[in-house]
């Protein structure tokens, strides 16, 4: 899967879906300051990055869970990639809320019915993974056979692996901070002091230190 990490790397920095600024950090909604922001939506904007986007999606999907027999996107970020992968492999397709709906069914899994079958959870992204988590506990507890996810970008922060290992899920991301770092360079997008930022920020993002970076 190196070539789809490569070539997913690269969509995302053209389209400027991921945006590497060390020197000038974003702020989070919790406050830290972050030297990297991500913003998957943005593949649906440019047909020729959604194409190999969906297109990596589906190739990971048919190549490592074969056995698959639904799909289900993540609330909300994960649904319009779910919706069209499963139009590619022919597969039934749903998703999960945050929440619960307060009316009507009052539904949290809509679509699909995921009981009794093995699925696969279609992410955007994966920071410290606990939303994800959420979704993959509620479809077990609907029944599922939960295989894995597959996610387009990964931060690879040390908490979400973690996390991930002892909910026993498995993630498989198209590209990672790593791929993103390398692909960066090549086009001098950053300097190597920034890449080292970067990778600073990584081992502990409530640390400011990776500022001081030289």
């Amino acid at each position: 899967m190196k070539d789809i990490e490569k070539n997913i790397a690269k969509v995302l920095l053209d389209i400027k879906a991921v945006f590497l600024r060390p020197l000038e950090p974003f702020t989070w909604a919790s406050g830290i300051k972050s030297p990297i922001y991500c913003d998957n939506r943005l593949t649906l904007a440019y047909p020729k990055a959604r194409d190999a986007v969906e297109g990596s999606l589906a190739r990971c999907v048919k190549e490592l869970y074969p056995e698959c027999e639904a799909l289900m996107g993540t609330a909300t970020a994960g649904i319009p990639h779910a919706a069209i992968v499963s139009q590619m492999l022919a597969l039934p397709m749903g998703y999960v809320r945050g929440e619960s709906k307060s009316h009507g069914r009052e539904n949290k899994i809509e679509g699909a019915d995921p009981k009794g079958k093995k699925v696969v959870v279609i992410e955007d992204l994966i920071s410290t993974a606990g939303s994800s988590i959420d979704v993959v506990n509620s479809l077990r507890e609907a029944g599922a056979e939960v295989l894995g996810i597959v996610s387009i970008f990964t931060y690879g922060l040390k908490k979400g692996i973690d996390k991930l290992k002892e909910a026993n899920v498995e993630n498989h991301s198209l590209t990672n901070l790593d791929a993103v770092i390398k692909e960066a360079l090549s086009q001098n997008y950053i300097s190597e002091r920034e890449a080292r930022m970067l990778l600073k920020f990584r081992e502990n993002p409530q640390d400011p230190s990776w500022q001081e970076v030289q």
